[in-house]
């Protein structure tokens, strides 16, 4: 009995002995002792993104512009490139054949000295002159009409004030019945192709001292 009574005793020190360990191994921490964390070293603000963002729009938004500005001139560049190119083709096929045209007038012209070597109309003349005379006239206006239809066109300057860069002056003659200057003979007519010079007027002009026609 009395063993008994003594190790319950012994028992019951032992576990206030351990209780007591217990609580001296867990010691009690306050909420004075807990501190907030610090940001992270380096992090933004949210002002510091928002800046950074908005300059770099603004820099994506300059290469936009000029790069945009680069093809409105690159393109403006094409389309001035194709033009000219069209010109020139243009101009190559209207006038690839001015050699070619400026010999054939040369037979329109000898056209008209045949028919003007011929004798003036007369009421009693050789019946074979005036058909020569009419053949030859009816040969002439096919002839230019067919000149025509390709951009060959005469132009007589009879006239007209002598312009040195579609006439060419063979003689100079004296006149008081025209000013000084103006084309009162043309031994040949002014010839353009699609408007362009082919072979300027063989012209006498009148010198007149006075300079006025009287």
């Amino acid at each position: 009995m009395m063993n008994m009574t003594e190790n319950h005793e012994t028992g019951t020190a032992a576990e206030h002995a351990g209780s007591g360990q217990t609580e001296q191994g867990s010691p009690h921490v306050s909420h004075e002792d807990v501190q907030p964390e610090a940001p992270a070293a380096g992090a933004g603000s949210a002002d510091d993104v928002m800046s950074a963002a908005s300059a770099r729009i603004k820099e994506l938004e300059a290469q936009l512009a000029e790069e945009h500005d680069k093809w409105v001139r690159s393109e403006a560049e094409m389309q001035n490139l194709r033009a000219r190119t069209k010109r020139e083709l243009d101009d190559a096929r209207q006038y690839a054949v001015q050699k070619f045209a400026r010999d054939v007038v040369e037979a329109a012209e000898n056209l008209r000295r045949g028919l003007a070597s011929l004798p003036k109309p007369a009421e009693n003349e050789d019946g074979m002159i005036t058909k020569m005379r009419e053949g030859i006239e009816s040969t002439e206006r096919s002839f230019l009409s067919i000149l025509e239809r390709h951009g060959v066109i005469s132009h007589d300057p009879s006239g007209q004030a002598f312009d040195a860069n579609h006439h060419q002056a063979m003689a100079e003659q004296p006149s008081e019945e025209h000013a000084h200057g103006t084309v009162i003979q043309a031994w040949t007519p002014t010839w353009t192709l699609h408007g362009r010079l082919l072979k300027p007027a063989m012209v006498v002009v009148a010198k007149n001292e006075g300079g006025q026609a009287q």
